[in-house]
């Protein structure tokens, strides 16, 4: 869809709507983000949302030690960095730093589309070159690659059981505002066989993209080897349910109220990315819990160190702990999953 330069998204929709009809909520959820990412740093408190590099640079520090295990009993190999969609390369950075300290140094490769954040992220890892999709990763040397918050964010298709059979959720302009309604095409065969009878309202999500970078990631640890870890929050077991949300300034906002002035994303369903990455070629060492992952990784010793050198900054440093583990934050909702090519160790924690 082309973009008038400075034309709010929402007026850009309502015409299209008007002139063709509802679009669909992959459309919708696709090109908002596309906007909201395109020309802004949506971190920190001043922006719309904070992730867990930003909380505490223990994040970042027990993924590069996490990462350099795998290489050492790999038998360290030559092998790049990869990251999906950086941030403000808060994470690389503290990764790189601890896994450099085991005598790991690779080459650093950014998959980011946002010219803002690239700007951040030059900052932060002078060395990192940019890609604008996993294509163009390099195919030489096997992969160390992380994705935090990464799958969430991509577009999203609904299907919604109507009185008449399975439908496509899509976005209509009615009454001055979008509103989500079921389409008028018949998707009765593209709903898997369990579901099929599920009753009037129910809602099926599936996001083709993240399918396509799990399946991306697969095939080049299955041709490379390496490893990944994919760092979202999401669900384990397949289910039913929208989980389309917004935040805007830290709050939970209408998804259909601001397009692309808030951040879309939905949860990640990893039981599907597990097989589509075992299906690709990938083992599929596991997916856990985070407060699981990083406490098996001794974060707890690791704050008594930092807090110990640091005195004034220990409430500071018991929170952030708090914040990344516990059930009540982010420990239980957000899950790491861990992918190796063959011959590639098991992770420690899975």
């Amino acid at each position: 869809m082309t973009q008038h330069r400075g034309e709010p998204l929402g007026e850009i929709f309502r015409r299209l709507i008007q002139n063709y009809g509802p679009i669909s909520l992959l459309h919708y959820m696709g090109e908002s983000n596309a906007r909201y990412y395109a020309g802004k740093d949506p971190l920190g408190s001043a922006g719309d949302f904070i992730t867990a590099p930003e909380i505490s640079q223990m994040f970042g520090e027990l993924i590069g030690l996490w990462l350099a295990d795998m290489w050492s009993r790999a038998g360290s190999p030559k092998v790049h960095y990869v990251e999906l969609g950086p941030g403000r390369g808060t994470l690389a950075r503290d990764a790189l730093r601890t896994m450099a300290r085991f005598g790991l140094t690779p080459e650093v490769h950014f998959v980011e589309g946002s010219t803002a954040l690239r700007a951040l992220q030059r900052e932060a890892v002078p060395q990192a070159q940019f890609h604008d999709d996993l294509g163009t990763l390099p195919a030489d040397a096997p992969l160390l690659l992380v994705g935090n918050e990464f799958l969430d964010a991509l577009p999203v298709r609904q299907l919604v059981k109507a009185a008449s059979g399975w439908r496509e959720r899509m976005v209509d302009w009615a009454e001055d505002r979008f509103r989500p309604v079921a389409g008028d095409k018949p998707m009765d065969a593209a709903v898997p066989e369990e579901w099929q009878d599920a009753a009037e309202g129910a809602i099926l999500e599936t996001c083709p993209g993240a399918a396509a970078a799990v399946q991306e990631i697969g095939h080049r640890l299955a041709a490379q080897g390496g490893t990944a870890l994919l760092i979202d929050y999401g669900f384990t077991q397949k289910q039913t349910g929208s989980t389309l949300q917004a935040l805007r300034a830290h709050e939970k906002v209408d998804p259909f109220e601001c397009p692309g002035e808030a951040d879309l994303t939905c949860l990640v369903d990893f039981a599907t990315a597990a097989e589509v990455a075992e299906a690709s070629g990938a083992r599929w060492l596991g997916t856990i819990t985070q407060g699981a992952f990083l406490s098996a990784l001794g974060i707890a010793m690791r704050a008594e160190k930092l807090a110990a050198s640091a005195p004034q900054h220990g409430d500071a440093i018991k929170s952030a702990l708090d914040r990344l583990v516990s059930d009540e934050q982010m420990g239980s909702l957000f899950k790491v999953m861990a992918l190796a090519g063959p011959g590639w160790p098991e992770g420690a924690g899975f």
